[in-house]
């Protein structure tokens, strides 16, 4: 079995987190995984490819029957 590294970095701010059983991590506080969730309710970080459109939601091939 693989060990994993002893120590991590915050995303954020980079700082050096050491215990396995941190409450926030990856982050290393609340604040930091706050700012995280921010950047993507914001639209500054996203997922690669084609967009979705205006609903968010793939469209349907079967909507005629719903009609």
């Amino acid at each position: 079995m693989i060990e994993p590294p002893p120590s991590a970095r915050c995303p954020i701010c980079e700082a050096v987190l050491t215990a396995e059983s941190h409450p926030f991590r990856p982050f290393c506080s609340k604040r930091c995984k706050l700012l995280d969730l921010s950047h993507w309710l914001s639209e500054d970080y996203r997922v690669p490819g084609e967009p979705l459109g205006d609903g968010g939601a793939p469209a349907r091939d079967d909507a005629e029957e719903d009609a």
